[in-house]
């Protein structure tokens, strides 16, 4: 397969969420609040089972590595203009990160697209931290992505059917 001389996908997806300050138990966390009123019995370790299994998904990691390194190259003001200053200030007219995201979601079909309207409005947990705009990280994409990746792992738990 011609992606192998990448190295191994699905850990430099992993450790890419992770050096932005992510951590998969963190994503659990969204999956378990999702979930934990309609699956009875839910526990942490089901939701980042879930969340993994999502993240092994080839679509989902080319997905989550294009938005982080749309974020990174933001923060170090490698974007052309106006680029630049839309990511920077996440651009509320702006929605290709939620496009993005979309692409995640559509693996599990619409009940991942509620989930993730739902926790995208809330802003939860991670979500809350990720868009704190005091930090000077730029997590336009990354926000978006997390929550795509928890309601994808929530949905993939309520097709499961227990």
């Amino acid at each position: 397969m011609a992606m192998q001389k990448y190295g191994d996908l699905h850990e430099i997806t992993k450790q890419a969420i992770k050096d932005r300050g992510v951590e998969l138990s963190d994503i659990a966390e969204l999956v378990l609040f999702l979930q934990k009123d309609y699956v009875p019995g839910l526990t942490i370790d089901r939701c980042l089972e879930n969340v993994t299994h999502v993240l092994k998904k080839h679509e989902v990691q080319l997905a989550v590595l294009t938005g982080i390194q749309l974020d990174i190259l933001a923060e170090k003001h490698l974007l052309e203009q106006p680029l630049q200053q839309i990511i920077e200030v996440d651009e509320g007219l702006y929605g290709v990160d939620e496009t993005l995201a979309l692409s995640i979601l559509n693996i599990y079909g619409t009940i991942g697209l509620t989930n993730y309207g739902y926790i995208d409005k809330l802003k939860y947990g991670i979500l809350h931290q990720l868009n704190d705009k005091s930090t000077g990280k730029i997590n336009t994409f990354l926000d978006d992505i997390v929550g795509a990746l928890a309601a994808a792992a929530a949905s993939r738990i309520a097709h499961s059917g227990a």
